[in-house]
C-alpha cells in the first residue's frame, strides 16, 4: 500500500453524559467507542460488512493529551496502518473540538491491532488462531479512497 494513501475512517460525534464522570470529563474507555465507530465507518464505505465479527483486538495502546467534556464535539480518525498476513495495525487520534472558548485540541492518539480469526470461528471453543485475510478484504483496503 506504499504507493496508495492509506484507508482513513473519520466520524464526528459528541461527548455525551454517559461518556462522562461526575465531573462532565469524558472516562477514557470513549475514546474506543469513537475510535471504532470510525473504523465501522471505513469498513462500511469499502463493503466490508463481516470484519467486525471475525477481527478481533489483540493490542491496544493510547496517549491521552487533553480531556473531552460533556457536550463537546469530537472527530476521530483511524488510519489503516499496515496489513500483514493475518494481523493489521492501526493508527488512531480523537480530536476535541472548539468548545466554551478553548481552541481545538488532540485528546487522544494511539494504536491497536486487529487479527482475523474468521466469521464462523467458536468463542466458546478456547482461543481462536488466527487466519489470513480474505484476499477480496486485502484488494478493498489496498484500493485509493472510493
Amino acid at each position: 500500500m506504499t504507493d496508495v494513501a492509506p484507508p482513513v475512517g473519520v466520524v464526528h460525534a459528541r461527548v455525551e453524559w454517559i461518556d462522562t464522570d461526575a465531573s462532565g470529563i469524558y472516562h477514557n474507555s470513549t475514546v474506543t467507542r469513537f475510535v471504532e465507530a470510525a473504523e465501522a465507518r471505513l469498513m462500511a464505505e469499502r463493503g466490508l460488512a463481516g470484519y467486525f465479527p471475525s477481527a478481533p483486538r489483540v493490542r491496544y495502546e493510547a496517549d491521552f493529551d487533553a480531556p473531552l467534556l460533556f457536550g463537546q464535539d469530537v472527530t476521530a480518525m483511524v488510519t489503516l496502518a499496515h496489513v500483514g498476513t493475518t494481523s493489521m495495525r492501526w493508527e488512531f487520534e480523537i480530536w476535541g473540538e472548539e468548545f466554551a472558548g478553548r481552541p481545538r485540541v488532540r485528546a487522544a492518539r494511539g494504536s491497536y491491532v486487529t487479527v482475523h480469526v474468521g466469521a464462523d470461528h467458536d468463542p466458546s471453543a478456547g482461543t481462536p488462531r488466527s487466519r489470513p485475510w480474505p484476499e477480496e478484504w486485502v484488494t478493498a483496503l489496498s484500493a485509493g479512497r472510493p
